[in-house]
This record gives C-alpha cells, structure tokens and sequence, in this order.
C-alpha cells in the first residue's frame, strides 16, 4: 500500500459542476489534487481557494496534453461531453503511464475504453470510464446479479432519481436524443426509437411506469457480466413517454450541428446544478432484474444518495482505490475494479439486496 499524499493525481474539469464539487470534497478528505482545464481563470481562483497547485491546458492535441500529465499516478477526467473529450484524454494517459477515471454516462466512450485495453495494459495503466452515479450503482447491481443468476440470458437494470441536472449532463443528453434508443440484444449494441420499451416497475419506492433508455450499462453491463442482452429503465409519466416517443420522427433535426449548438447553448444559460440542501434530500433507488433461459428471475435493489452526491463520493472512493493499490493495467467495469459490494462502501448506501 502506498501513501496518497505522495502521488500526484489530477482532477481535470475542475471549473465545472460535477469537477469543482469532487475538488473540495477531495480537500475536504485530506488529499491534494492538481486541478486543471481550458478556462485558467476560474481553475485559478478554485485552486487558490482550495490551496492546491493548477495548471490550465485545452484538450485539442494529444501530445501537448501528455506532456502535462507527465508525472501523474493518476486522472479524474470530469469535462464533457465526454464522447468529445474522452478520447484525447485516454491516449493521454496511456502515453503518460497515469490512471484514467471519468464520470460519463456515453455508451461511446465505453466502447471506445475497451478498444484500447491492449494499450492500457501494455502502459500498465487502468482505463475506468463511468466512476460516478453513471455507472457504479447499477453496474454493482448487475454483478450481484450476475452472481445469483449465473446463467441469466437477459438484464434489465433502471434507477429512479429526482435530482436536476447539470449543465454538462443536459448537454450530454441533447446528444443522446439524437442517437436514439439504445440496447443490447445477443451481445450487439442495436439502435432503436426512443422509449421503445415501457413497463411497470418498483425501483424501491413503489410501483411506476417506466421507459427505456440508452444508459451507459447498455455497454459496461456487458463487459461485468457477459449477459447479451441488455435494457435500462427510468420511471416516466405517460406525458413524458409520449413527449419521448414523438422525439423519434424528430431525430434528423436533432442531428444537425446548428440544431445541437443552439440547445447546448441554451442549456449554458438556463441550466444551474443542483445545490447541496437539495441534493441532500433526494436519494435514488436502484433496481435490476435478471432472467435465465427457464424464466427463473432474480430481483436486486439498493438505495443510494442522490446522484450527484454518489457521483462525488464514488468516484473519490476509486481514486483512493487505485492511489493505494496496484492494479494491472487494462480497462475496467467499476464492478469489474472493485467487485459489486464498491456501491455499499460509498456513504449514504444502504444495503444491496437480491431476492
């Protein structure tokens, strides 16, 4: 085991919602990030705020960037949209011999962290996109799943959250409409409409109408469990399925870059994160159900805090993880890192039962 306090780790994307509350929480638990991205400004005045060093860099050639990770064990990326940032940053990493983390939900980015095992393994580094409420709750559940139910042929997995949106995370979503439906059927990522799927479903916190969703578990769940078949569910009232239904005959507009640049503009203006006594007051409940070939079904569920508080104390609890263990290099599930019980070890968890 080695000493956190002697390896130096990165948070990049410090100056946005997600990264500047992982920042001073990280200060809050004694450790000591480098905090950097493309506005020095604001990366400046939270570094001098938090007492910790910064550097300001943009993300637009790999090598540059490799140059400023030298030296680092490791990277907690957390600018997005992710399906623009993501890649850059990897080879980054992989150039430089340091750790990559980041918080995304995009089933791109999950394929593309696979693509590049061979990389992170001869780097001897670890490539773990998805270390926040996106994915680490319901990947966990479908490896507890997958535990129970060895032969399970089919994984359905769903969370209901209150919690608003950040600004990053609205974006990101104006992206994904676009793209469509997402699942998995006999091990191949298929496209289809938006909420093609609805049933009824208790998260935990009783019965609801739910839709499906192009989650990034479509992906990671996949690579955790080996299941082949793959859906995830958010509870939607009907006006809301509807809305998403008609979404379908609009996706070609949606596509156009001056369409897409207008949204995420306004999202930039309108769109505030969630503050600290809301966030404290909505917990999220996550459920998953697997099925084998003979229609044996397993139920799991857990309640955890609210997303966003999930996502800060997730993904610090990986980062202390790999500050403190070696691990061998390739890229990881966070079920796949640390075993489906990392969900239970993130404060305000309860616990993760299957029935």
């Amino acid at each position: 085991m080695t000493n956190t306090n002697n390896l130096n780790w990165m948070v990049y994307g410090a100056n946005g919602y997600t990264g500047e509350l992982i920042a001073r929480e990280a200060v809050r638990q004694g450790l000591k990030p480098i905090l950097a991205g493309r506005n020095q400004a604001k990366v400046a005045e939270l570094a001098q705020e938090l007492g910790l060093e910064f550097r300001a860099f943009g993300l637009d050639e790999v090598t540059q960037i490799s140059k400023q990770l030298e030296g680092l064990h490791l990277v907690m990326h957390c600018a997005g949209p992710f399906s623009s940032t993501s890649k850059p940053m990897m080879q980054a990493c992989i150039n430089a011999g340091a750790h990559y983390l980041d918080i995304t939900g995009e089933i791109s980015v999950f394929e593309l962290s696979q693509s590049l095992d061979a990389q992170a393994q001869k780097a001897n580094i670890v490539l773990c996109p998805g270390v926040g409420f996106d994915v680490i709750p319901t990947d966990c559940v479908a490896a507890a799943l997958k535990e129970a139910l060895p032969d399970a042929t089919h994984l359905a997995l769903g969370f209901d959250s209150k919690t608003g949106l950040s600004p990053g995370t609205a974006k990101t979503s104006t992206e994904g409409m676009a793209d469509g439906g997402k699942v998995r059927k006999d091990g191949k990522i298929i496209t289809v409409p938006l909420a093609h799927h609805v049933r009824q479903i208790d998260f935990g916190d009783g019965q609801k109408s739910a839709m499906s969703v192009p989650w990034g578990d479509v992906a990671t769940a996949f690579y955790t469990t080996g299941i082949a078949n793959i859906e995830v569910f958010v509870p939607a009232s009907p006006k809301v399925i509807f809305g998403a239904k008609m979404l379908n005959s609009l996706r070609p507009l949606l596509k156009l870059q001056v369409m897409q640049k207008m949204m995420k503009s306004i999202i930039g203006k309108s769109v505030v994160g969630p503050n600290a006594e809301l966030r404290a007051k909505l917990p999220t409940y996550v459920w998953g159900e697997a099925r084998n070939a003979q229609g044996h079904v397993k139920t799991a569920r857990i309640q955890t805090e609210n997303a966003y508080s999930l996502t800060v104390n997730g993904a610090l609890t990986v980062v202390r993880y790999l500050l403190d263990q070696k691990v061998k290099g390739g890229t990881y599930t966070p079920a796949k890192l640390m075993g489906y019980q990392l969900v239970t070890q993130i404060k305000g968890s309860g616990a993760l039962i299957v029935t």
